[in-house]
């Protein structure tokens, strides 16, 4: 709810302060007196464009701000947190317009951007101006009176999990038909590159093993012409190293126990003649074994070959890319084996989730048709009451694609002479005519939806006697649920008032200023009889603006 309203230096205002009540605020005044002012200057918090010329002291700022007591709605909380706001109880939005003509918005102390007021704003009041169509005729709106009415909350959460699951798992669905198509025009070409490499059949690291060999296998007979010299040289020459090791040892042996460092010095000589003969064996086996095989050339030439190609096919250096390019190609084919089984499953998917949400579709439908008849028995009566005898309110049901929403195109049409012929009511009502059908409607919807604070400009254009009475009534019931705040020039509409505003204009240093202040019951009442007969009531007018007020 708005608990207070600050303005300061917007128009003929200098400054006020205005603290609501949680029920009925009535606001009065003479024509010209300012009311409208009022509006304007809280239509800034509520994130309408700011005007300079609004600006009284072109030396100071224009400066609005409202209090709102919001920890009740969820909705703004969400809001508050999503845009990284201060969430606190009470919330704070503020809105300055310097000299130079910029505007600046704050939400609790934060800057903020008119779009996020605008959202917030709608959130936390519905204002309702002469002219202005607001949301009556909005489709969203009109489909949440008849929901709402018919207690669909619960339902219509069922069903649209259900339409997101559905939605979600035909483009899933899709998605794999798209596969199918892509790898349809390429199965033939990748089973053709991994046949490919399954003939060649590669191991790990086998062509860069491959290439090892063959360069030992080219170079063979060097290799064994030096291995067999380098035997030559340790064990059969005329003096073999490895003999002669033996020789020097055996001589410096016979001295080993005269000379201190010989012992040592000999047993070196004899290790290393064991690791020379160690030696000698091994060349002399890797010797026999390194044989000069042309065969084996041709083969590791002809698949080193072969790999070669496929290495520079596929762009790549290594047996290891190789090898994973198979697999890759492995898995691809085998994804193309399995995706009429996944394509099957998914469809098997979407055919549930459609029918949940067929289902969930058809009681929405069910329970807004069976509320519509009734809807428009009781706005049409209760039009009677606020002075449109002649109007009448039709709720027209047709089918639309799936939404998430259900399938029910709700629309409201109007008739406001009894011609038959219903049209839109964006199309055919008048700002008056919308005003009231907006508070019947609304009068209906309190208990159910969560409205925020309710705004009623001049709503009362044309009627008078019983039927303003019958307006100030359903105001009066609605505000039993919702803060309601309303401007109005009828008697029996002020009557109804929980707390009741006088909007004023006085000269202050030779300057003209509106201001406004709460009328007292005694107050109130003269209020009310100067509305009835003048500035100088009657007595029948006082006693008549008594009994109103205390009916």
């Amino acid at each position: 709810m708005l608990r207070k309203l600050l303005i300061q230096n917007y128009a003929i205002i200098e400054e006020i302060e205005i603290q609501f009540s949680n029920q009925l605020n009535i606001i009065t005044g003479e024509t010209g007196a300012g009311k409208s002012i009022l509006m304007g200057a809280l239509s800034l918090i509520l994130g309408d464009r700011a005007d300079t010329s609004a600006l009284q002291n072109r030396d100071k700022k224009c400066f609005v701000e409202g209090f709102f007591t919001v920890m009740s709605k969820k909705d703004v909380t969400t809001f508050l947190r999503d845009n990284e706001f201060d969430v606190e109880e009470e919330l704070v939005i503020r809105r300055e317009i310097g000299a130079n003509g910029k505007s600046r918005g704050f939400i609790n102390d934060t800057p903020a951007t008119l779009l996020q007021l605008r959202t917030l704003a709608s959130l936390l009041v519905d204002l309702h101006q002469q002219f202005d169509t607001l949301e009556l005729g909005d489709i969203d709106f009109q489909r949440e009176v008849i929901d709402a009415l018919a207690t669909n909350d619960e339902l219509l959460n069922k069903y649209q999990q259900s339409y997101r699951l559905w939605q979600r798992s035909k483009k899933e669905l899709e998605l794999l038909q798209g596969q199918k198509s892509g790898f349809t025009k390429e199965t033939d070409y990748n089973q053709f590159l991994f046949d490919e490499l399954e003939e060649l059949n590669l191991v790990e690291n086998e062509l860069e093993d491959l290439e090892t060999e063959l360069k030992m296998l080219n170079s063979s007979e060097d290799i064994k012409t030096a291995l067999t010299r380098a035997y030559f040289d340790l064990k059969e020459s005329e003096q073999p190293i490895v003999q002669q090791l033996k020789i020097i040892a055996n001589q410096l042996q016979g001295f080993a126990a005269i000379h201190p460092q010989l012992p040592g010095l000999v047993e070196r000589i004899q290790s290393a003649q064991i690791e020379l003969q160690d030696i000698s064996e091994e060349v002399d086996r890797i010797n026999n074994h390194v044989q000069f095989d042309q065969s084996r050339i041709n083969t590791i030439n002809e698949r080193l070959s072969t790999g070669y190609k496929l290495l520079k096919k596929h762009g790549v250096r290594l047996t290891s890319e190789l090898l994973q390019i198979h697999a890759d190609l492995g898995q691809k084919l085998t994804v193309v084996l399995q995706i009429d089984d996944l394509i099957l499953a998914k469809e098997n998917e979407v055919s549930e989730h459609r029918l949940k949400m067929e289902e969930s579709s058809a009681l929405l439908s069910s329970k807004r048709q069976k509320q519509a008849k009734p809807l428009e028995e009781k706005v049409n009566a209760l039009l009677v009451q606020v002075g449109m005898p002649n109007a009448r309110l039709k709720v027209q049901l047709t089918n639309a694609a799936y939404n998430q929403y259900g399938k029910d195109l709700i629309e409201f049409l109007f008739d406001a002479n009894k011609s038959n012929r219903f049209e839109p009511i964006r199309k055919v009502a008048s700002g008056g005519e919308l005003s009231r059908l907006m508070l019947c409607i609304k009068s209906l919807v309190a208990q159910s939806i969560d409205l925020p604070t309710l705004i009623f400009d001049e709503i009362d254009t044309g009627i008078s006697g019983e039927a303003a009475k019958q307006v100030g009534l359903i105001m009066k019931g609605l505000a039993n649920k919702r803060q309601v705040i309303c401007i109005t020039h009828q008697p029996q509409i002020a009557g109804k008032a929980d707390r009741h505003y006088f909007v004023y204009k006085e000269t202050t240093k030779n300057a003209i200023k509106t201001n406004i202040r709460t009328l007292s019951p005694e107050e109130r009442i003269t209020a009310i009889a100067q509305m009835l007969s003048g500035e100088k009531p009657t007595a029948a007018a006082l006693e008549n603006a008594r009994e109103m007020v205390n009916s």
